[in-house]
């Protein structure tokens, strides 16, 4: 005769409560599947508690309605590629306050892996209050920021053709794109289209070069002796052509993106009527949009981000693409960086510090400052200077994600402020660590019976 299966959940033995309180009464929990969900609801709902449905649009209402039936009034998700965003948005619109989890926290005890106990235990995890929804913005910059990343995969695509023209080049052993920085410029595309017109005088060719290019008229007539051969003058025209659609196809994009921008409410009164020019002299990139996004984003944002060094219009469009132009969800610059992954992630066992690395995170939004903050690397300002002395005392890597941070607390302060940057402020932190590194020199000198001499 076999024993009773004794439950694996600890309960208090006076009372026979279970050690883990139940804070949400009224939570579910569904594991996303590309085809099919598992949703399940607190056993005393239904009498059958976990439900399979599809992943069609009138399976996705029926479920919210037999959540709705079920009482249930809050629901945690994986975040599961993109599968459940239909989902989150349908529950969203019925009322229901959406959890979306990371798949990393929320992982099961192992050898019980299956659909049914994965759903099982996103519903207890969240009943108890062991789950932590992730951040999402408000459905119009979720809007923004689906178009942004749609044309960044443009751009990637676009640039990929760009290599096909220049492997063509190679073939027919023209070195055009060695003597001249862009082909998709003006002088590049005006020579390419004459070559597959059918002009082959390297001389007739190099009259077209613009005024503004370096190399002399003889160089880029050297660079277009080649062989002319039919199969790669095919490739470069399909390949031209295949750029020049992914150009159009990232203007629609732009035009798209500015209506979408026109709809966000202004934090400036007056707005801007021209962008500001920014103190770190950056050029304008070629993945930049082709309409004014900086008034836009200071419009905004109610405060010009370029301004502070190494920020472009590139960074600040990630940065309203990722986060939205409301940082009241962050109590405050350290917890900002922190859920970007820029600051020390402190383990301690036993009274020892077992590591204080930084926490691996996939976020745009840090991505874009540790590239800003690589830009940083020859600025004569104050945050260059701080970029230069972190990589001095810690290498390349950990300077970048010093100075991040730094950036990431800079802007959460002017966005939550609405005050413009100032480099007086950041001039005075310069002085006050050169008074402490003289300080801290001159009390290495009286131990070694030195004496600093101001020169």
């Amino acid at each position: 005769m076999s024993r009773k299966r004794k439950s694996k959940q600890k309960s208090n033995p006076k009372t026979g409560a279970s050690l883990l309180s139940c804070l949400n009464l009224n939570a579910a929990g569904v594991d996303i599947g590309a085809t099919e969900i598992y949703v399940a609801v607190p056993g005393d709902r239904d009498p059958q508690p976990v439900r399979c449905f599809p992943t069609f649009t009138e399976d996705l209402h029926a479920a919210a309605a037999w959540l709705k039936a079920c009482h249930i009034e809050t629901v945690a998700m994986e975040s599961t590629g993109v599968y459940w965003i239909p989902l989150f948005q349908i529950l969203e619109a019925r009322g229901f306050k959406v959890f979306l989890v990371n798949a990393h926290h929320v992982k099961n005890v192992p050898g019980r892996k299956s659909d049914v106990s994965d759903c099982q235990w996103l519903q207890y995890l969240h009943s108890v209050g062991l789950l932590r929804g992730s951040f999402r913005p408000e459905q119009a910059v979720c809007s923004v920021r689906s178009i942004l990343r749609h044309r960044d995969s443009l751009v990637q695509m676009g640039s990929s053709h760009v290599q096909h023209m220049q492997k063509a080049l190679d073939q027919m052993n023209l070195q055009l794109h060695h003597v001249i920085s862009d082909i998709t410029g003006t002088t590049g595309i005006a020579i390419l289209e004459a070559i597959l017109a059918g002009e082959r005088n390297p001389h007739t060719l190099a009259a077209l070069r613009d005024r503004r290019i370096k190399a002399s008229a003889d160089t880029i007539a050297k660079s277009l002796v080649g062989d002319y051969r039919r199969e790669h003058l095919f490739t470069l025209r399909q390949s031209l052509a295949a750029f020049r659609h992914y150009q159009e196809l990232i203007a629609a994009c732009d035009r798209e993106i500015a209506q979408s921008l026109e709809e966000f409410e202004s934090k400036l009164d007056p707005p801007p009527a021209s962008p500001s020019p920014s103190n770190h002299g950056s050029k304008a990139k070629a993945s930049e949009p082709f309409f004014d996004l900086q008034t836009h984003l200071h419009r905004i944002f109610g405060v010009d981000l370029t301004q502070v060094p190494g920020i472009n219009v590139l960074t600040a469009q990630t940065l309203l693409a990722e986060i939205g132009p409301d940082f009241s969800r962050f109590p405050s610059g350290p917890e900002f960086a922190s859920w970007l992954g820029l600051c020390s992630d402190n383990r301690v066992s036993g009274g020892k510090v077992l590591s204080v690395k930084t926490r691996k995170v996939k976020n745009r939004a840090a991505t874009a400052l540790r590239m800003a903050a690589l830009s940083l690397h020859r600025s004569q300002s104050f945050l260059g200077h701080f970029y230069r002395r972190m990589r001095a005392k810690l290498g390349a890597p950990k300077a970048i994600t010093a100075t991040a941070h730094k950036l990431a607390r800079i802007l959460y302060h002017m966005i939550t402020t609405r005050h413009a940057y100032d480099e007086t402020i950041c001039a005075q932190n310069e002085v006050q660590n050169r008074q402490r590194m003289e300080a801290r020199l001159r009390k290495q000198a009286r131990e070694f019976g030195l004496q600093l001499v101001a020169l």
